[in-house]
């Protein structure tokens, strides 16, 4: 018998009952995603599961899971890989900001209008 555990907007993973117990199937090309976006980016399971929109002890599960089975980080980056890596991430967070505060100020002019 399989249920939806959750509504439509969040993620979209069968639950199945067996034998009186609910287990989920982590096999979905999200929860793929989500766990490599944790173990390959050096992201947080935090932030990925803020920006994903899925509970942070879910998304732990699902780590604490795969690094039990066996799946491990790609390997290391170098330190000019590394470097470039913090250098996008920053440029990112300023490019976002900056797209925020043009949104905001459009907004702002859009309502000055009569």
């Amino acid at each position: 018998r399989i249920q939806r555990r959750d509504p439509p907007s969040k993620i979209h993973h069968a639950v199945i009952i067996t034998a009186g117990r609910a287990s989920a199937s982590h096999d979905t090309p999200k929860c793929r995603c989500s766990i490599s976006l944790v173990l390959d980016s050096g992201r947080t399971i935090a932030e990925v599961a803020k920006s994903i929109g899925v509970h942070e002890m879910t998304l732990g599960k699902w780590v604490k899971k795969a690094r039990e089975s066996g799946r491990v980080p790609d390997s290391d980056l170098s330190e000019p890989e590394r470097a470039e890596l913090e250098r996008l991430r920053k440029e990112n967070a300023t490019l976002r900001m900056e797209r925020d505060f043009a949104k905001k100020v459009a907004t702002w002019f859009a309502k000055e209008q009569p």
